[in-house]
C-alpha cells in the first residue's frame, strides 16, 4: 500500500524566458488554498492525501495544471471553485471531473 491514497502535484513553475507558466497563473496560491481545503476537510496525512508543488510538469501552455496519483489525472483550472470541484469530486468522491481533465 502506498503512503499516501493520493498524492496531488500543482506545477508552481516560473519561467522567466517569457514563455507560458504555471506560477503568471496564480498556481501557488491555489496550491496553498488547496492544501489548507484539503486539511480543513480531514482528507490531509498518511493514508489519506497530500498535496504538493512541483517544478515544471511541462504541460504550463495548456493552462495551469495539476496531476493527481495514482490515478495519474490531469487538470487545470481557473478559479478556487475549480479546485473545490477536483477536490470533492475526485478526492473525496474518487470521481474524475472531466471538464477539468487535460
Amino acid at each position: 500500500m502506498s503512503y499516501y491514497e493520493r498524492h496531488v502535484f500543482f506545477c508552481c513553475n516560473q519561467r522567466t524566458n517569457g514563455e507560458a507558466c504555471c506560477a503568471d497563473k496564480g498556481a501557488q496560491d491555489m496550491r496553498d488554498y488547496a492544501k489548507k481545503r484539503v486539511k480543513d476537510l480531514g482528507l490531509a496525512g498518511p493514508g489519506k492525501v497530500r498535496v504538493n508543488q512541483a517544478g515544471c510538469l511541462d504541460r504550463c501552455e495548456e493552462g495551469p495544471c495539476v496531476v493527481v496519483y495514482p490515478e495519474a489525472v490531469w487538470y487545470t483550472y481557473v478559479d478556487r471553485a475549480d479546485i473545490d470541484e477536483i477536490i470533492e469530486e475526485h478526492l473525496q468522491a474518487g470521481r474524475v471531473v472531466e471538464r477539468l481533465r487535460i
